[in-house]
């Protein structure tokens, strides 16, 4: 047994492969062999495990065991490469699945390369493969697994003397040719009476560090372990072809920390089926939370298993014996077993299901929002448009605006006379001076002279400041010439009689085109009569 605190393999691998220098055929084939041996000795007693580099650590028999971490499915997607396609990377194996977990970490060791879909043979990515190796991982790598056999002995014999080829070459000897017409020792069975071969353990230096210059080193040692060789990766011999030598009964090694002895096929599991429910005696008491439940018979057990009523962690008490964990009882342990994973398989699929309907949801409620937003803002614009376009009227504001009448003040007898007023005035109306029009707002002004009596009544304006906004302060008007936004309009017009007959426009920035239109503009609108003249000016 391995303690978690030494180096894994797939440490070891991780560091050649920062080194760009991968395993030695001497190096690997002993570590896969070894491993192989014993993994062949835990299936023989009953166990299932995974077997990944990250699950198999370095012991002080300076070799790979597998670990607690063997009772766990890996994580690391390289570990995941190593299980065989059927595992679908969480169920625990069983020796046929442990021969590709062992092919799929030599091939890694020897290349740095993981096992998969559109992988090349080894030849092809480690250059001096013997082609005896090539044809053995083919058998072990087989992703269908009635094409792959399940002899972890046979390999680990075929391994053996793979390696005892590769010492026996001149160290100086180039890369042989591949020969596939070769006899390939992994598919000869060394038949009855042989009974097993000697494989040299290796011993692995680990050197971590980032100033070590050289990859981790591999040495044989003199000890050897070992291994039954009695039968072969080929398939069974038919009827006339011979009988397979016995294997002599071995009291089994130590169980892997968390191996589980359970079924795997469907024909183990109908056979365990087929003797439970053939016991009538309701004679299984289950403990769940502080509460016992039953007895029942175990078809009933089995029952309440499927359907998760009880689950692996529930003691399960037999008679007069200490409860046990139905997990522990190699009988009910594979049931509950494959009633979790069926749980959490559906639970998965619940919840992607789930996450694919609320995305669904979001990405409609989403996509009607946008549809709302676009259509609130094309509104917007045409509101828009049409206010400034049409109505501009409602944005006009009228920052200053003054009415005043022209006339004496206080009372006062005055005549004004302003030059430039001859030819402007067509006559007196009471006093009152008449005008022609036409004529600048100033000009207006200027023109108009008023006789006024000392006491005379008289003087009031006769539009006041809401009259001029209601005709002049709506700014309509100053649409149909094309004012901007941006420009300033001061509007001065002279009123007498209900018409403009002085009118002065000027524009900041200053546009002589706008300010002759807006003066047209104002001299054709209509005013309140009144036969004295009154001036009122408006800025906007």
């Amino acid at each position: 047994m391995s303690s978690t605190s030494e180096p894994t393999l797939r440490t070891l691998i991780e560091t050649r492969r920062a080194q760009g220098q991968p395993a030695s055929l001497e190096e690997a084939l002993p570590i896969a062999g070894a491993l192989a041996a014993e993994l062949a000795e835990q299936h023989r007693a009953g166990y299932t495990f995974f077997v990944y580099p990250s699950a198999l650590y370095f012991g002080q028999d300076q070799l790979f065991h597998a670990g607690p971490a063997s009772a766990q499915p890996p994580t690391d997607p390289r570990d995941l490469a190593c299980l065989p396609p059927e595992s679908q990377g969480r169920l625990p194996g069983s020796a046929r699945a442990s021969v590709y977990s062992v092919g799929a970490i030599l091939y890694e060791l020897l290349s740095l390369q993981s096992v998969g879909p559109g992988m090349r043979p080894l030849s092809q990515v480690a250059p001096g493969t013997p082609p005896e190796l090539d044809q053995a991982l083919s058998f072990a790598l087989a992703s269908d697994p009635a094409a792959r056999p399940d002899d972890l002995h046979a390999l680990a014999q075929a391994l053996y003397q793979i390696h005892q080829q590769v010492s026996r070459a001149p160290a100086a000897a180039a890369p042989r040719a591949a020969a596939p017409e070769a006899p390939a020792p992994v598919i000869t069975s060394p038949g009855p009476g042989v009974g097993s071969a000697h494989f040299s353990a290796p011993q692995i230096h680990f050197s971590l560090g980032p100033e070590a210059p050289a990859a981790p080193a591999i040495r044989p040692m003199q000890h050897s372990i070992e291994i039954d060789v009695s039968m072969s990766l080929m398939p069974k011999p038919g009827p006339g072809m011979g009988a397979e030598a016995p294997r002599p009964p071995s009291p089994g090694p130590a169980p892997i920390p968390g191996a589980i002895p359970m079924a795997q096929t469907a024909d183990e599991l109908h056979a365990i089926k087929m003797r439970l429910e053939a016991d009538p005696a309701p004679r299984y008491v289950v403990v769940k939370s502080g509460m016992d439940h039953g007895p029942f018979r175990a078809v009933e057990l089995l029952q309440q298993i499927a359907s998760h009523t009880f689950e692996e962690e529930d003691l399960l008490r037999i008679g007069a014996h200490e409860p046990i964990a139905i997990k522990d009882h190699p009988d009910f342990a594979p049931f509950a077993r494959h009633a979790r994973l069926h749980r959490h398989e559906k639970a998965e699929k619940a919840a992607i299901a789930q996450a694919v309907v609320q995305e669904s949801r979001s990405l409609r409620g989403k996509a009607l929002i946008g549809v709302i937003a676009l259509g609130l803002l094309g509104a917007a614009a045409v509101v828009f448009i049409l206010t400034k376009r049409g109505q501009k009227s409602d944005a006009v504001a009228v920052v200053e605006e003054t009415a005043a009448n022209v006339e004496s003040d206080a009372g006062l007898v005055k005549k004004k006379s302003v030059g430039g007023g001859v030819g402007r005035v067509t006559g007196s109306v009471g006093g009152i001076p008449q005008l022609s029009g036409g004529m600048s707002c100033e000009a207006a002004q200027n023109a108009y002279v008023e006789e006024m009596k000392i006491g005379a009544k008289g003087g009031q304006a006769d539009l006041t400041a809401g009259q001029f906004q209601a005709i002049l302060g709506h700014g309509a008007y100053l649409n149909s010439c094309g004012v901007p936004d941006s420009m300033g309009v001061n509007v001065c017009a002279a009123i007498q009689n209900g018409r403009a007959v002085g009118v002065t426009v000027t524009t900041t920035p200053r546009n002589p085109q706008i300010q002759s239109c807006i003066a047209s503009r104002v001299r054709a609108m209509s005013f309140p009569s009144h036969p004295k003249l009154d001036i009122t000016r408006t800025k906007f």
